[in-house]
């Protein structure tokens, strides 16, 4: 079993939105997955239609008060289990900071489920913050899926997450904690922006940014509202073309044989074939913008902050 923690402290980058469906398409290749909900918002709850009870998150599990087994749920999705989120969630960070051994606590509780080998993957859903949530969710990871938008923004959440990433290496907790693979989301191939972003992302990355990239998709945004995955709200959209194509990149690179992924929903920016787009009245993508002037500096190229980012 493999624990990835899909993180990005900026908030509206996609990171509940590829829990929802990478777990699900994942699930519909016969892959058992868990789901673990961490963000008190439970958004990864509702939108796989999950309802969502006081007491059935892990903050009881977290304090030593409860088993994880007993939080464990199943969805309707064949191979596809949760463990829910509630706003009860948030005060366990407060409890937990009390505490010396707050990092490496979750990591701990989730080893035995590591070794019974009930699931295949666990993939942790985690707040937009660099909480004791998020900073235990990372160290008791083995890999970290990082989700950014194809915006400048983006490149400033990305340079902070890899730097709180080698903090947790260095911390000793999880000394072997890499970064699995950075997905870039909300791709319009009508802006030169989105080709800019992913161009210096994969500049400085390289094979650490997965080929299949997440197109700008209004069906991707009405899908949670009726608790469902991309590929139960619209199984022929381009949204859930490129999930599926990123459950079989993700598979492969753990060395597990899936089915090539289709060009419709992967970004092979140089000479391959773009996402097409959704044909919904234009409300997909916006009017194509002008030639735009020279982007501002990467933010890796600038000088890490003295210190770097406290955990």
């Amino acid at each position: 079993m493999k624990i990835i923690s899909i993180t990005n402290q900026k908030g509206g980058v996609g990171k509940t939105t590829t829990a929802i469906n990478l777990s699900a398409c994942l699930a519909e290749l016969g892959v058992r997955v868990l789901l673990i909900d961490l963000d008190p918002q439970a958004n990864a709850s509702s939108g796989l239609g999950v309802e969502v009870h006081d007491g059935m998150s892990i903050y009881t599990v977290l304090l030593g008060q409860d088993t994880l087994a007993s939080k464990i749920q199943a969805t309707r999705l064949p191979n596809l289990s949760i463990i829910t989120s509630e706003m009860a969630l948030a005060g366990c960070e407060i409890e937990m900071a009390r505490e010396g051994d707050h990092l490496g606590r979750l990591r701990g509780l989730l080893q035995p489920l590591k070794q019974s080998g009930e699931f295949d993957f666990v993939l942790i859903d985690t707040p937009p913050s660099l909480g004791i949530l998020m900073t235990s969710a990372l160290a008791a990871a083995d890999g970290l899926l990082i989700p950014i938008q194809c915006e400048y923004f983006g490149l400033e959440g990305l340079a902070k997450i890899v730097d709180v990433h080698q903090q947790i290496r260095d911390s000793g907790v999880s000394p072997h904690v890499t970064i699995e693979g950075i997905l870039m989301t909300m791709y319009d191939q009508r802006t030169n922006l989105s080709k800019m972003v992913i161009a210096d992302v994969r500049r400085v990355f390289e094979d650490t940014v997965y080929q299949t990239v997440i197109p700008r998709s209004v069906r991707l945004g009405e899908a949670p509202s009726f608790g469902k995955p991309i590929i139960e709200y619209d199984a022929a959209s381009t949204g859930a073309e490129a999930y599926r194509d990123l459950a079989r990149e993700f598979l492969q690179r753990q060395g597990i044989a899936a089915a090539a992924p289709s060009k419709s929903g992967a970004a092979a920016l140089e000479g391959g074939v773009e996402p097409p787009e959704e044909d919904d009245d234009g409300a997909d993508s916006p009017a194509p913008e002008p030639e735009s002037p020279a982007p501002p500096q990467s933010p890796f190229t600038e000088p890490r902050p003295p210190g770097g980012f406290r955990i």
